[in-house]
């Protein structure tokens, strides 16, 4: 394949419609993930657990994806990096800077201009010292590590010498220290305590004012609204709804019934648990996959996936949203 030629830095990049208008960094649209799999007899099928997923990330954004576990978060963020296991198959588009995301362009942009704060600490080389692994730039390593309470002598320990904060704030800056066009931050914070927390967030949100891209994953949705700009919701390895942060001050600015159950877990909102659960990949129902803990479930929701609408700004698919 040729050379891909990767242009300057979102803070240079000027789009057609004039300086300062975001720019569509990264876009997901019908991304499908499927697993192979050996059944009974050595037979062997394809256990599809993200369908239909879409997203769109432009620089200068917070784009947080909120979700129970299971949902697809982490694995929309192994596809768009390329580290999904070889058992993977995926169908649908990613597209980084308006051309596809293929595994050529991967290489080149995996670790540069695309950067990856993993959810797991193992991603980490247990054979090299930390500093190296973060940057072979001294000064930027230890300006990170300032940044994030980490002592200079952190960067010649070796990752099993590291308390389980540490490490992870040695992962959030390893993806922050350079000049990348797109974050994408998978459960970044947790092992942080609040003070920490919010200054990593504080961090992804001074970078995105300079232009950069955020794909946040989280768990801690209540932490994420205080500095995302918009809120992707998934259920069951889709999107059900996309919409502005702001729409989470309250529960009917939401559209789509699983987004008001996850306003109502938040525990400022009173932690309630919703009735039932989400389905498992493998016996997903047919229709909206919602439908089973819907209240608004009409007879149309168990026979046809709903379509997706844009109402009062934001994205849902919903057959009854209003």
């Amino acid at each position: 394949m040729s050379d891909v030629n990767i242009g300057p830095a979102v803070g240079a990049e000027v789009s057609s419609e004039g300086p300062g208008t975001p720019i569509e960094v990264l876009r997901v649209e019908g991304l499908e993930v499927a697993f192979s799999r050996y059944g009974k007899g050595w037979s062997r099928d394809r256990l599809k657990v993200i369908s239909n997923l879409n997203l769109t990330v432009r620089s200068g954004e917070i784009v947080a994806v909120a979700g129970s576990s299971g949902s697809g978060k982490s694995l929309l963020a192994h596809a768009v990096l390329g580290i999904l296991p070889r058992n993977a198959h995926t169908s649908g588009r990613i597209n980084f800077m308006g051309k596809a995301l293929t595994p050529a362009r991967l290489k080149k942009l995996r670790g540069t201009r695309i950067a990856f704060v993993p959810q797991s600490v193992e991603y980490l080389d247990p054979l090299m010292r930390v500093g190296r692994q973060i940057s072979p730039d001294r000064q930027a390593v230890l300006a990170a590590f300032e940044r994030y309470r980490l002592d200079p002598s952190v960067a010649e320990l070796y990752p099993h010498q590291l308390s389980g904060g540490m490490a992870r704030r040695v992962l959030v800056a390893s993806a922050v220290v350079g000049d990348p066009q797109l974050i994408v931050a998978d459960e970044p914070t947790p092992g942080m305590s609040k003070e920490l927390a919010d200054k990593a967030m504080k961090h992804f949100r001074d970078l995105a004012d300079a232009g950069v891209a955020v794909l946040l994953i989280t768990h801690d949705i209540d932490l994420a609204l205080g500095y995302a700009d918009r809120v992707a919701v998934f259920y069951a390895g889709t999107t059900v709804e996309t919409a502005p942060a702001d729409d989470f001050d309250a529960r009917e600015r939401l559209r789509h019934p699983w987004s008001q159950a996850l306003w109502q877990a938040i525990p400022a909102n009173g932690f309630q648990p919703t009735p039932g659960h989400q389905p498992y990949a493998g016996r997903l129902p047919q229709g909206c996959l919602y439908a089973p803990r819907c209240p608004r479930k009409g007879h149309d929701c168990g026979h046809h996936a709903p379509p997706t609408v844009t109402i009062r700004g934001g994205e849902v698919s919903c057959c009854y949203a209003s």
